[in-house]
């Protein structure tokens, strides 16, 4: 089997389709509505957002997103790992990704917003041990007890 490789997305391939949706249902399942801040397909699309995906071979393994809030303020969005695929590090190499590729466009730091939940433990571990510290709201957010608001300084 060949090296995963991160790739352009294509947000009409099924099984990216497939991948999100898995990543809408469990954010709907672990936070109240108002507290979930996953882009759906259209919120992927705009023109701030950069989205890729993870394959090996056929299998589509993961995905990342990279929203520019200002010229040196990028926003880490839509990380996931498919479920069967988890354990094996991929979330590191999509997070290296999104930093390597802030740090080429000149953002000065990459910041986040995951749920407060157990279910985000995981995540929000990955981020701290990646150097991302625990902030306040940052854009558009308000301060919520879903939310964790992290960043890092690039």
């Amino acid at each position: 089997m060949s090296a995963p490789l991160i790739v352009p997305g294509d947000l009409g391939d099924p099984r990216v389709l497939r991948l999100l949706e898995d990543h809408l249902a469990d954010m709907f399942a672990t936070s109240p509505p108002e507290s979930v801040h996953a882009l759906d397909v259209s919120g992927l699309q705009h023109p701030s957002v950069t989205f890729w995906a993870l394959a090996e071979g056929d299998a589509l393994l993961g995905c990342v997103a990279l929203k520019q809030l200002d010229p040196a303020h990028g926003e880490l969005k839509s990380m996931r790992t498919d479920a069967a695929a988890r354990g094996r590090g991929l979330g590191r190499l999509l997070l290296a990704h999104v930093l390597e590729e802030s740090r080429s466009r000149g953002y000065r730091r990459l910041s986040l917003e995951t749920g407060s939940q157990d279910f985000f433990l995981p995540a929000r571990t990955l981020y701290l041990r990646a150097g991302f510290v625990e902030t306040g709201p940052f854009a558009d957010y308000a301060l919520d007890p879903n939310s964790v608001f992290m960043t890092r300084e690039l």
